[in-house]
């Protein structure tokens, strides 16, 4: 294959940079290569499954990674068209302006960005509008300025989730719409009208669409970038490593493994890597050569250094009364966002997760007994549940890195006990309030099969920093454009840029910075 055509931009990764980044650069006429190691996902029932899904991890990719004592684990990756918002929740928070200044918590310091929120306030706008996010600016009252409202109205709360924030309110909180990206058209009642795509289902969190009605990057960017005659996409082509001319300047060949097994090169004049920010980390370093002894980018040994994943809980709360509700994804509360009356320091942000099933229950039970009365079956248990996801900023740590081995494995090493403080606080806050919010106030369990079994090293779905942007080339792998320093045609755009990554989500401020950087590419290639 080395007759291979030339292109103008390859992408590597089909994920919320990559697929956002390609999407940008689609309507240019300039030749795309979109490189996904995956294909695309079946369709099937067990899309919908909670025992496939969670239980069994059907999707999840087949492979290991080793943490810092050398024992496997099997990561949360999946290798789709979409990459992992194929399985994100879709809850798209922008960051708090605070969060791109230097933040003080108990454990440290978290570092501020080289842009501020302003530069990146008409991206996330874009965004929003993009990935058909509904919300409502100005409920939130730590959320920065926005110059446009969000171009649908928020997901209605079912009645139960209604009268919960109703109870918040009560408390002096200040509880909100939580941003969603969903093809939802609602009625007056908040229902799916007959012609909606999104149907209200309880399938919203983790679960990948059956209906194609959650804002993937597969559906809202991949699918339409390839109308243009210039964008083309490969599946099943796992890049391997990256290749420069003679200076070391340039990437001259992109080297992927397809599926039967055949190595193949691929060119262009802008190469731009979006695998993950634990898999592009992994490929500069497999990358490394004469010139880039440390791996591409590296000159400053960061590259795979201050990986974060946010300290989170996933939690169910069991109500006094039955929870009927189905789409249970619509509330979030940040009044502890930045500090409390008792606590000086950020604890993190609250948001209502999926509804737990009977399935997600029964899979728990091993490591709940015990902690629940025995007078309540895991049915009715599933009926009265509550689910609520706890988010706490995850501090850069330069010890918190990617390394491959000597087989080019992964190896993941991480201080999972590191400011936890304020998440302990914040589930505190949580568990005190349980009775003023109808529900029991005993009944706070750990539902770790969002966290994959109580193996926090696993949960790899907010994964970010490896590879972060900054001005200094000593202190950086990227510059603000998220150009490698060191090399002239090199970019990454998925999350691994992050310098810090807040208490929110992280998938629409890579969403954004895709946006921000296909303007520069545009600007770059005239």
């Amino acid at each position: 294959m080395n007759d291979a055509p030339h292109y103008d931009v390859i992408v590597i990764g089909t994920g919320a940079g990559g697929g956002t980044l390609a999407h940008r650069l689609a309507p240019s006429g300039k030749r795309v290569l979109i490189l996904e190691r995956g294909g695309f996902l079946p369709r099937e029932r067990d899309n919908w499954d909670s025992t496939a899904v969670f239980v069994k991890g059907k999707y999840r990719a087949p492979e290991f990674w080793f943490d810092r004592h050398g024992r496997e684990f099997p990561p949360e990756v999946n290798y789709y068209v979409g990459g992992n918002t194929k399985f994100y929740g879709a809850a798209l928070f922008r960051l708090r302006p605070e969060d791109f200044g230097e933040l003080r918590h108990h454990d440290g310091i978290s570092p501020a960005w080289p842009i501020r929120y302003e530069d990146l306030e008409p991206y996330y706008t874009q965004a929003e509008h993009l990935y058909r996010v509904h919300g409502r600016h100005g409920e939130d009252p730590t959320e920065g300025p926005a110059s446009a409202q969000y171009a649908h109205p928020p997901v209605e709360h079912e009645p139960r989730i209604q009268r919960l924030s109703d109870d918040l309110e009560k408390q002096g909180l200040h509880p909100f719409h939580l941003p969603i990206g969903v093809d939802l058209d609602q009625d007056a009642d908040g229902r799916a009208t007959p012609s909606s795509v999104c149907i209200r289902c309880n399938r919203v969190d983790g679960f990948p669409c059956l209906v194609r009605g959650k804002s993937d990057a597969q559906v809202i960017c991949v699918e339409p970038a390839l109308l243009h005659p210039g964008v083309e996409l490969v599946t099943g082509a796992h890049v391997v490593r990256l290749e420069t001319d003679p200076t070391g300047r340039t990437v001259s060949s992109v080297v992927a493994r397809l599926a039967g097994g055949e190595e193949a090169r691929f060119s262009a004049d802008l190469v731009v890597v979006a695998c993950g920010a634990v898999n592009s980390a992994a490929l500069l370093l497999a990358s490394a050569n004469d010139r880039h002894p440390q791996g591409l980018a590296n000159g400053s040994d960061t590259v795979g250094r201050f990986y974060m994943r946010h300290n989170n809980l996933a939690l169910m709360a069991v109500s006094r009364e039955p929870n009927d509700t189905q789409f249970q994804k619509t509330l979030a509360l940040h009044d502890w966002y930045l500090g409390a009356d008792d606590w000086d320091y950020p604890l993190g942000g609250i948001q209502m997760l999926g509804k737990s099933d009977a399935e997600q229950i029964h899979g728990e039970a091993p490591r709940w007994a015990g902690a629940v009365t025995p007078d309540m079956p895991f049915e009715v248990m599933a009926h009265h549940a509550v689910d609520f996801w706890l988010c706490g900023e995850d501090l850069p740590l330069p010890d918190n890195r990617v390394t491959l081995d000597g087989d080019g494995r992964i190896h993941l090493a991480l201080d999972e006990s590191h400011n936890t403080a304020g998440l302990k606080r914040l589930r505190h806050k949580l568990q005190s309030m349980l009775g003023h919010l109808g529900m029991h106030e005993h009944h706070l369990l750990d539902h770790s099969l969002y966290l994959h079994k109580g193996m926090p090293i696993g949960a790899t779905a907010h994964q970010a920093g490896t590879v972060r942007f900054g001005t200094d080339p000593a202190s950086s792998a990227l510059d603000l454009n998220c150009k490698a320093h060191e090399l002239d045609n090199l970019y990454v755009v998925d999350t691994s840029f992050f310098p810090s990554i807040g208490a929110v989500n992280p998938s629409l401020t890579a969403i954004a910075n895709a946006l921000r950087v296909g303007d520069h590419l545009l600007e770059r290639m005239g």
